[in-house]
């Protein structure tokens, strides 16, 4: 049976992200290409241009990676994941990503994927990479500057964000999303 065919079967034909039917097309997600059918996805036409970069991605139709990122396909996780990551901008989708938790296994195969080349590294106190999605626990205690509370030393801030300034990651402390200084913090 086709990669196509098993994908439709999946999904019962329709779009893996936004459950939309017009032009449905076999999706490769890279960095799991061991997996065979299992690291693809269906997308309609208008997921598919967006996903691989074809037209900028639209905000406003990737909602609905609020719902496809529980499905229990890991490629479409990863996808979900991906794509959330792009638009971290936009307050959903930030939220989408605290809620949204991979395994180990999956998470290195939804970092896999990403282009990160000429990016500068993010390191922790000890000098460890930090990647988006990891744990930290503070160093020092800290001042949020108008939160109006200080996040005290040992706390641990569960699936960061990397920004574009490899000195500084985002996390949530006390239900409060912040910008951290990464040499304040050690990986967990």
């Amino acid at each position: 049976m086709s990669t196509q065919k098993l994908l439709e079967t999946r999904s019962g034909s329709v779009c893996e992200l936004c459950k939309g039917s017009a032009g449905l097309s076999v999706f490769l997600v890279a960095g799991g290409t061991d997996l065979g059918a299992d690291a693809s996805v269906l997308l309609c036409a208008r997921c598919l241009e967006q996903a691989s970069g074809v037209v900028e991605k639209d905000a406003h139709h990737f909602m609905c990676l609020n719902d496809s990122m529980w499905s229990q396909v890991p490629a479409v996780q990863v996808l979900a994941w991906r794509l959330l990551d792009e638009l971290s901008n936009e307050s959903w989708a930030k939220s989408a990503l605290d809620m949204l938790y991979m395994d180990d296994e999956l998470m290195t195969w939804a970092n896999a994927g990403l282009a990160d080349e000429g990016r500068e590294v993010t390191l922790d106190s000890n000098g460890a990479t930090l990647q988006s999605g990891d744990t930290v626990t503070l160093i020092k205690d800290l001042d949020v500057k108008g939160a109006g509370f200080t996040a005290k030393r040992g706390t641990m801030v569960r699936g960061i964000s990397l920004t574009d300034n490899p000195k500084h990651v985002e996390g949530k402390v006390n239900g409060t999303r912040i910008v951290l200084i990464a040499a304040f913090l050690k990986k967990s």
